[in-house]
């Protein structure tokens, strides 16, 4: 089973597809990107043309993948999935656009994990709507030139920085997209609630909404595992007392913070007064690996405001020590590595 409160996509999670908005109406925040997007739809339907390319960029759980199924659905084409390391030749490449129709909607996540010469093919195809593939190989190799229909590409990517700018530079629209406010979360859950058919009241969805760390996915997965409780209990409302008992039995706090976060947070107070400490000595202090604490848990420890990172390290915030229960401790006279 996965962490539940990662915001990766999980099997458990394939449960809640149909709770997907279909339209920007229903889609719940991210303004300014619903708004760029609902002109953008409109002014191509108004010219006759196909949408311009678009890149999603942001972490995970916030809903790119929601966003490619409602344009789709709003400029009448139809989804076509596939993520950049399932693409690992030039002809499996060719084989998803060749398979498009006219106004269809590819959609790639992670594409800045496309390898580099299938990512070269597909600049032409973005640009001319062209596919340039060599086929053969010495001398008797040669290049075919393809015509693929008129199509629009939606790249998802958490990793904005790896996408090569040739990459970037052919999407027409680069829309950033942020952690959710508790407000619009709790709209999600009260929304995902009434579609799953169980009763919730502003002040339990509230309360999912801050342990949500900022992320739809994490909402919809918390309440899924608290209608669970209510289910138990033969209820057909979530109460308050029902989400505290399930918090409780879960141990997420009133931030967010599961047993390993607070484990991370004591290790760098105890371990290191606070820090600054580096990554790896970090790591090897909790006992995992350094990629997974920087790209599992380091995230929301930074947007939440409990860990900073300085050129020398990771150092303990005052909302930090509050979160496990102590106080502030002075780093001033201390000196510890920073190795990254």
């Amino acid at each position: 089973m996965g962490r539940l409160l990662s915001s990766e996509p999980q099997n458990e999670d394939e449960s809640f597809v149909s709770i997907r908005p279909l339209s920007l109406d229903e889609y719940i925040g991210q303004e300014n990107v619903k708004e760029r997007l609902s002109v953008a739809i409109r002014a191509a339907k108004m010219r006759g043309e196909v949408l311009d390319h678009v890149l999603l960029a942001g972490p995970p759980g916030l809903g790119k993948t929601t966003l490619a199924t409602i344009i789709a659905h709003e400029t009448g084409g139809k989804l076509h999935t596939t993520s950049g390391p399932v693409i690992e030749r030039q002809g499996d490449l060719a084989a998803v656009l060749t398979s498009l129709a006219s106004g269809d909607v590819l959609f790639i996540d992670e594409i800045h994990r496309l390898p580099h010469a299938v990512e070269e093919v597909l600049y032409s195809a973005m640009e001319d709507y062209k596919l340039d593939i060599l086929v053969g190989k010495g001398p008797g190799a040669r290049t075919v030139r393809l015509s693929v229909n008129p199509f629009t590409l939606v790249g998802a990517t958490t990793r904005s920085g790896l996408l090569t700018p040739p990459l970037r530079n052919r999407f027409g629209m680069v829309l950033e997209l942020d952690f959710y406010k508790i407000e619009e979360l709790k709209n999600i859950v009260k929304r995902s609630a009434k579609i799953l058919g169980v009763k919730i009241d502003n002040t339990c969805a509230s309360e999912i909404a801050k342990r949500s760390r900022g992320t739809p996915r994490v909402a919809n997965r918390l309440l899924k595992r608290i209608r669970d409780f209510a289910t138990v209990k033969s209820k057909d409302e979530i109460t308050l007392e029902i989400v505290d008992e399930a918090f409780e039995s879960m141990k997420i706090d009133k931030y967010g913070l599961d047993e390993t976060d607070r484990k991370i947070l004591k290790r760098i107070a105890h371990d290191y007064r606070g820090g600054p400490v580096g990554l790896n000595s970090l790591a090897a202090s909790v006992g995992m690996e350094a990629e997974t604490i920087s790209e599992v848990y380091e995230p929301y420890l930074l947007q939440g405001g409990f860990v900073a990172r300085t050129s020398r390290g990771r150092v303990l915030t005052a909302k930090g020590y509050s979160a496990i229960g102590e106080s502030l401790i002075s780093t001033e006279n201390f000196e510890f590595g920073s190795d990254s």
